[in-house]
């Protein structure tokens, strides 16, 4: 039926697997405000279901995300920043949930950006990566130009972001910007399969380990040691520790409790 409005966002989940999908192909699925809103609500609900173990972000169409709506912004509409979590509520969000992008198409500017922010990356054959911000006179201020030189060489990522260039899918994997390039159309089922493959694991172990990872990333070897060693005790004080090392002495696949195994 024409003129029905359709939703900027689609919320589904399949098993333990959280699904949000961009949902506005016919601008590339650009982001405006309330679309921002709309990730940032979905990535929360997410957080907080206990059966959610790990969230894909994908996008409708023929683009993953080609940035920020420039046509709202032009209007008038605020930029898609969430006040304490950044760019459409991901590029500065803190997370305990591995978060994977199933990447199909352009990621541009903003879109490249939440690939960056994500923790894992599926890449279509016709995707690609850039920031073409400079070419337009801005910069990548949501975390485009400081996460780039830490997920790709130093020199490779100063070429990106002085010329703006985007990258092909096969050179990204090569750069270590994706985890893996897959036949056209296949990035969101790949992407679930590798998120089944972190869903066996105890979500408390999975999110004190993607922290610690994070945070090393982020502000250095020491820094991450500091976090590991205040995990430690949870960790071994859990519930999931006893049913893991149970399990291997039993040799048979571990029960693991719903929500974070406290003890």
């Amino acid at each position: 039926m024409t003129g029905v409005s359709q939703p900027v966002l689609l919320r589904r989940t399949r098993g333990s697997i959280a699904i949000i999908t961009l949902n506005r192909p016919e601008v590339r699925n650009a982001i405006d405000a309330a679309t921002g809103l709309a990730v940032d609500a979905a990535l929360t609900a997410a957080e907080t279901d206990e059966t959610v173990r790990v969230v894909v972000l994908t996008g409708h169409g023929p683009a993953f995300c080609a940035g920020a709506d420039l046509k709202a912004l032009d209007a008038g509409e605020p930029e898609a920043f969430v006040e304490d979590r950044g760019w459409a509520g991901v590029t500065s969000r803190d997370r305990l949930k591995p978060l994977i992008a199933a990447v199909e198409g352009p990621a541009l500017a903003g879109g490249c950006e939440l690939v960056l922010a994500c923790d894992l990356a599926i890449a279509s054959t016709d995707a690609s990566f850039g920031l073409p911000e400079v070419k337009h006179g801005l910069i990548a201020a949501a975390g485009g130009a400081a996460r780039l030189p830490h997920q790709v060489p130093a020199k490779v990522a100063m070429e990106m972001l002085l010329t703006g260039d985007a990258v092909p899918a096969e050179r990204a994997l090569a750069l270590g910007l994706v985890n893996a390039v897959v036949p056209r159309g296949c990035a969101l089922d790949t992407a679930i399969a590798l998120a089944n493959r972190i869903a066996l694991h105890p979500p408390l172990a999975v999110a004190a380990t993607r922290t610690i990872a994070d945070h090393s990333a982020e502000h250095g070897l020491a820094a991450g040691i500091d976090v590991s060693t205040s995990f430690l005790g949870e960790v071994m004080r859990s519930t999931d520790v006893a049913e893991g090392l149970r399990a291997f002495v039993e040799h048979r696949a571990p029960r693991w409790l719903p929500g974070c195994g406290e003890g």
